[in-house]
């Protein structure tokens, strides 16, 4: 239980990126994602007591770290800008449902019951029903397929790479402190290589150090934190509450009243993720 409450408030700080983020979109994508990572590696010193050597993992363990982080936002903004964001964002909400269909390739020992398997997709369902907002025509089509290749790499690096830190020898959760250090600096790169420069005002600076210590910053931290502690599969079906979460905070910062679908999709995700967690095996 211990492991799906950290998975819990992992999700509830990733449902707050959306209305964050509302207040940043005039920034460009990776100089807020540089930013905030950094910010968000600062974390580690005060949970490895500022013991440096908690930061020190082996080099492949350094790369998986900085795979999962660096190469997920890298795609997903890709995809963001070759795709409509609605069926883009869709398809990058797959990562819960490629966690648990993927757990029995990258996790020896572990098997996938139908359940699993039904519970994912009904999840999935409910994720994309939050994301659609009820409304057909917000799928605009348009045969952009280069940019929902780049969507569903990102979905599937999160799932492996949330995986595969299983495979890996064993790191403290402070590690992660070097893996946002890392893909900051990379996602900061990004933004010389393929943005316009920009001026940053002092309020931006405050919510990038709210969003760095939350959403870019602890949610990871948590997340390592729950998969050393708990079945993959479950947490992935826990994690498809985080679009519906992230749509009642951005509807509830804008002053609008959620919409029948939105309760409908609590009931998929919800239903799911109790169905799901409860299975045995």
């Amino acid at each position: 239980m211990h492991a799906y409450l950290l998975a819990l408030g992992a999700i509830v700080l990733w449902g707050t990126l959306a209305a964050l983020g509302a207040s940043l979109t005039h920034l460009p994508p990776f100089l807020l994602t540089g930013l905030a990572l950094l910010v968000g590696s600062v974390i580690a010193l005060p949970l490895s007591r500022f013991d440096w050597r908690q930061w020190r993992v082996p080099l492949p363990t350094l790369a998986l770290g900085v795979y999962g982080l660096f190469g997920f936002h890298f795609l997903l903004f890709l995809a963001l800008r070759h795709a409509p964001p609605v069926e883009a964002n869709l398809v990058n909400y797959l990562w819960p449902l490629g966690m648990v269909v993927l757990a029995p390739v990258f996790l020896p020992g572990v098997g996938l019951r139908v359940v699993h398997v039904v519970a994912a997709l009904v999840g999935f369902a409910g994720a994309a029903l939050a994301i659609v907002g009820g409304k057909v025509d917000a799928l605009q089509g348009g045969g952009l397929q280069w940019g929902y290749v780049l969507a569903l790499g990102s979905a599937f690096i999160w799932a492996s790479y949330s995986l595969l830190t299983q495979r890996v020898a064993a790191f403290p959760t402070a590690a992660i402190g070097s893996f946002a250090l890392v893909s900051g600096l990379l996602s900061l790169a990004c933004h010389v290589w393929l943005e316009p420069p920009v001026t940053l005002t002092g309020g931006d600076l405050a919510r990038l150090v709210v969003l760095g210590l939350g959403p870019l910053g602890a949610a990871f931290f948590l997340w390592d934190a729950a998969l050393k502690r708990g079945d993959a599969r479950k947490i992935g079906l826990l994690s498809f509450i985080t679009p519906l979460l992230s749509t009642l905070l951005l509807l509830t910062a804008r002053g609008e009243t959620p919409g029948l679908h939105v309760l409908a999709a609590a009931v998929l995700i919800v239903g799911a993720a109790i169905v799901g967690t409860r299975a045995k095996g």
